[in-house]
């Protein structure tokens, strides 16, 4: 294993969003494999998909018990409801995937910094989701500063499963969950920054 060298000694320290789903546990896996220390982050919707997500932090545990740390549960109603309801009321609703990635991105950089963390990992895959097309990779990543690394971006669905397969965490993730309470109709798929950025204003009444 490499472990990646860090200008103030140690380990480099990194948060990563954590989901239910299959690819944010391989991306985190394989940054534990390269060495980094990582600290989990989940936006809890509902008990059923934290215990999920607990169960996979816990087989990530069993394959990095020094280097993967406690799972930071962050109540999403209570974060990012009261910005998805102000899209909703500018009808701006289909704006809502965008919006909850960036605040994702937002608070993981918050916690980056409580952590002396120095970059943030997801588990981004280029064009598999609403959120996660070029133009809207684009206007999320405004949301920090740090670095943000997508261990999987040029990867397919195949080969990500294969990984989740191969570490255990594949059979959890397909597990019957609740969906996502907050997902519109209709997202907006490819995000135009200047209309972004108006929004942003709308919402959070600054410049962003």
């Amino acid at each position: 294993m490499d472990n990646i060298p860090n200008p103030g000694g140690g380990r480099v320290k990194a948060v990563a969003l954590l989901s239910s789903g299959i690819d944010s546990p391989v991306a985190i896996y394989l940054m534990l494999k390269k060495g980094f220390t990582v600290y989990p982050i989940h936006f809890m919707q509902s008990e059923v998909n934290h215990q999920k997500v607990r169960r996979i932090w816990m087989r990530l545990k069993e394959l990095y018990p020094d280097s993967l740390e406690e799972l930071i549960a962050v109540d999403a109603f209570e974060y990012q409801k009261p910005i998805f309801d102000k899209l909703i009321e500018l009808k701006k609703e289909k704006w809502i995937c965008i919006f909850c990635k960036f605040s994702m991105l937002m608070k993981a950089a918050e916690i980056a910094k409580e952590k002396n963390a120095m970059v943030i990992i997801t588990g981004d895959s280029l064009g598999q989701v609403a959120s996660q097309t070029l133009d809207n990779l684009l206007i999320i990543s405004l949301a920090t500063d740090l670095p943000v690394l997508r261990p999987l971006i040029g990867m397919d669905k195949v080969e990500i499963e294969k990984i989740a397969k191969e570490i255990g965490t594949f059979e959890i993730s397909i597990e019957p969950e609740e969906s996502c309470n907050f997902v519109p109709r209709h997202p907006i798929i490819r995000g135009a920054l200047g209309e972004f950025k108006k929004i942003y204003r709308e919402v959070f009444g600054k410049e962003c």
